[in-house]
């Protein structure tokens, strides 16, 4: 885990505030919108180019797990985040449509180090990353159709245009990148490494000009943040016993039931903060649902490979 990985909610929590301080000055207010989805294309990008699309194959050798994780993450995760965001959020759309967004896009890079660290299968793990990006960008504007249509927040073809240019033009240009260095193997390895530290960058130069566009209306809502943190912590809570019985019910090893829980309980929020910055850019309280996100998540990440760990130590006793 690289210094920028471990610091990830730090420098997220600083763009934020550097953000709100360049917004106090008029020219940059003004100006900072334009920046947003240049920089997340650019993020997407590179982040699409370190995943392993054309190994999507590979996901169904393990044709057990991989349906299990699925109906987990694309079936069953977007009612239980609908239904908290029913109980907890229907009076706040922004919020509502945030947290949706959170909760209904699995993590396709960070959940592989925790993955790693709770001694969890992790090749098995990152067989199932390229699916999971694939049916998130492809299913997301459902998910906000089906539970964000009511609100008022969601508008049908913005949220399309959103999509195609945000996901699907990096996407696309990720694939022809792999395909024209598809035979320079290790030019491709060399160019991976040395561009993997951007993303993360990019992310927070778009969330620096993001909040620098409209930071003020978030100062002017900083209590909402309560509002959110305790669906999030269910979310995490409820998911976990989840993924730990059906992994029993599948009659999983130790290792695969860390990677199930790992897979289904690490959310993606840079693909929902990019789509929440370009489709709702006159709502800055859905962005600052998706930055509360991973503050949140890796602490409680962190938690729960401790936990897995003492539950497979007590499993080979």
């Amino acid at each position: 885990m690289s210094l920028i990985e471990k610091l990830y909610s730090f420098i997220i929590f600083l763009a934020v505030l550097i953000g709100i301080l360049l917004g106090q000055v008029g020219f940059i207010q003004t100006n900072a919108e334009s920046f947003i989805v240049p920089l997340l294309i650019a993020m997407l990008f590179i982040t699409f180019l370190q995943i392993p699309i054309e190994e999507i194959k590979t996901a169904f050798k393990n044709i057990k797990f991989t349906y299990t994780s699925v109906i987990i993450n694309f079936a069953w995760t977007p009612i239980l985040a609908w239904l908290l965001a029913l109980v907890f959020l229907s009076d706040n759309p922004a919020l509502y449509i945030g947290f949706i967004m959170l909760m209904v896009t699995p993590c396709t890079d960070w959940y592989l180090i925790f993955t790693g660290i709770a001694k969890g299968n992790v090749a098995l793990s990152t067989a199932i990353l390229p699916l999971n990006l694939i049916l998130q960008v492809t299913l997301l504007p459902v998910y906000l159709l089906i539970f964000g249509g009511t609100t008022g927040v969601v508008e049908l073809s913005f949220l399309i245009e959103s999509v195609l240019l945000v996901l699907f033009v990096p996407l696309l240009l990720a694939l022809l990148t792999k395909f024209l260095l598809r035979k320079k193997e290790q030019m491709r390895e060399k160019i991976i490494t040395n561009l993997s530290v951007l993303p993360i960058i990019f992310l927070s130069l778009a969330i620096v000009a993001m909040f620098a566009s409209q930071g003020q209306l978030l100062l002017e809502n900083l209590d909402l943040m309560w509002q959110i943190t305790i669906p999030i912590l269910l979310f995490f809570v409820i998911n976990f016993i989840i993924g730990q019985r059906m992994g029993q019910l599948m009659k999983f090893p130790y290792s695969d039931r860390a990677s199930l829980s790992l897979t289904t309980l690490a959310r993606n929020s840079p693909i929902a903060l990019a789509i929440a910055m370009t489709a709702f850019p006159d709502q800055p309280l859905i962005a600052l649902t998706l930055v509360i996100g991973p503050l949140l998540e890796l602490p409680i990440l962190a938690i729960i490979t401790q936990l897995l760990l003492l539950k497979g130590k007590s499993i080979s006793h």
